[in-house]
C-alpha cells in the first residue's frame, strides 16, 4: 500500500504535464464562414443606401440655397427669415439623419457579429470538450507568445465542427 501511495505521488507531476492546450484563430475561422460573407453583403448594401439618402437631402439643400441665393435681395424681409430657417433646419435634420444612420450601422453591425461570434465560441467550447483541452486560446486576442509545440491548433478542427 505503501509503494502504490509513493508511486502515485511519482506520477502525479507526470499527470500534469498531460495537460492539453491548444490555440485557435477565430479571426480565420470567423472570415472563412459563409454567415460573415452575407451579413458583410448587407452591411454594405445598408451603407450604400444610408449615402444615398444623404445625398439626395444634400442636393436638395444645395437647389434650395442657390435657389435662395439668387433671389434673396428680392425677397421682403420676413419671407428671407423663413427661407433662412428653413435652410438652417434641413441642414440639421442631415446632420441627424447621418448620427441615426451611424447608429444603425453600428447596431446592426453588432447584432450580426454577435450571432456569428456566439456560433464561433460553441464550436471552440464543443473542440474543447471533445478534445480533453484544458485551455484554447484565441491567438488574435494578442497572446505575445503560445508555443507551438506544447499547443495544439485547433482551426481545423473548429472550421470542420462549423461544417466549413
Amino acid at each position: 500500500m505503501k509503494k502504490l501511495f509513493i508511486m502515485m505521488l511519482m506520477l502525479a507531476p507526470m499527470a500534469a504535464f498531460a495537460q492539453k492546450f491548444g490555440h485557435v484563430n477565430s479571426q480565420e475561422v470567423i472570415q472563412a464562414m459563409p454567415e460573415f460573407a452575407k451579413a458583410r453583403t448587407e452591411i454594405e448594401a445598408l451603407t450604400k443606401q444610408y449615402e444615398a439618402d444623404l445625398k439626395s437631402m444634400q442636393d436638395e439643400l444645395q437647389k434650395k440655397a442657390e435657389a435662395f441665393d439668387k433671389e434673396q435681395a428680392t425677397l421682403p424681409e420676413n419671407i428671407k427669415q423663413r427661407r433662412q430657417t428653413e435652410l438652417q433646419d434641413m441642414y440639421a435634420k442631415i446632420q441627424q439623419s447621418y448620427q441615426d444612420n451611424q447608429q444603425a450601422l453600428a447596431k446592426e453591425q453588432q447584432e450580426k457579429m454577435q450571432v456569428i461570434t456566439t456560433k464561433v465560441l460553441d464550436a471552440i467550447k464543443a473542440v474543447g470538450q471533445a478534445g480533453g483541452y484544458v485551455y484554447i486560446m484565441d491567438v488574435t486576442g494578442g497572446i505575445p507568445y503560445i508555443s507551438t509545440t506544447l499547443s495544439t491548433d485547433v482551426t481545423a478542427e473548429v472550421k470542420k465542427k462549423l461544417g466549413m
